[in-house]
């Protein structure tokens, strides 16, 4: 059967970030990228429809992960805001060991996240909620070991979305496009408030897609139960 993806390309810009991906893994990743774009063709997902920039630009970059903060075996993770399954999907792919939940509020893009799920034969928690909602729920809040966002939000409102679903002593992983500074300086108070504190940023140069930052935040203490608000709370009145 005919590769879609270069999967040689994509084994060794894995490698790059320390990522060793089997046969098995990059067979996966292949049906991944074709059922993506085929689902594109009736849902929205993503701008990104060639196979070397979907390589580069959506798996390499969700596995940068794994450069930037070790992830012991079995730990539980929540992908917030989860979308066509970037960065939790990949993850997964790479390391099956993983307990991952895709959250989203779209029903129509989880669909096509189980309808991937069965294609490459692998499981996932597949929840349908709002983070602010879920993040109320005694089924997901501060229960998993790291919780990821990637290129969602300003990161002072997205620490109050993704937070909450942070265990004390686990890790909130923000992955960004671009350098970050300004969006960690605006977000310290926010962070401080919900339990957090900024461990880490990594930046690194991803390619022919350029720079990216991936933020880590450590939950040293429990979330008050204030948090997450409504949304619109949240954008109408930010943690300043």
């Amino acid at each position: 059967m005919s590769e879609f993806i270069s999967k040689k390309l994509l084994k060794e810009k894995a490698e790059k970030y320390g990522v060793m991906l089997d046969d098995k893994a990059l067979e996966r990743f292949d049906i991944y990228a074709k059922l993506l774009v085929e689902w594109n063709e009736k849902i929205n997902l993503t701008a990104i429809t060639d196979p070397e920039e979907i390589v580069i630009k959506h798996f390499v970059d969700s596995l940068t992960v794994f450069s930037a903060v070790e992830i012991p075996q079995r730990a539980k993770i929540i992908d917030v805001g989860t979308g066509a399954g970037f960065p939790g999907v990949a993850m997964l792919i790479a390391r099956p060991d993983l307990d991952v939940t895709l959250l989203d509020s779209t029903n129509k893009k989880l669909n096509v996240i189980r309808d991937i799920l069965e294609n490459i034969g692998l499981e996932a928690n597949v929840v349908h909620k709002r983070a602010e909602e879920a993040g109320q729920s005694k089924d997901y809040r501060e229960v998993y070991d790291f919780a990821t966002a990637r290129a969602v939000s300003n990161l002072r409102d997205l620490s109050e979305y993704c937070i909450p679903f942070v265990k004390v002593g686990g890790t909130f992983i923000s992955m960004k496009s671009a350098k970050a500074d300004e969006e960690i300086e605006e977000g310290k108070k926010a962070i401080s408030v919900l339990g957090g504190k900024i461990e880490a940023k990594k930046t690194l140069e991803l390619e022919t897609a350029g720079e990216r930052t991936v933020i880590l935040i450590k939950k040293i203490s429990s979330t008050s139960n204030k948090y997450p608000r409504p949304s619109a709370k949240i954008a109408k009145n930010p943690i300043k």
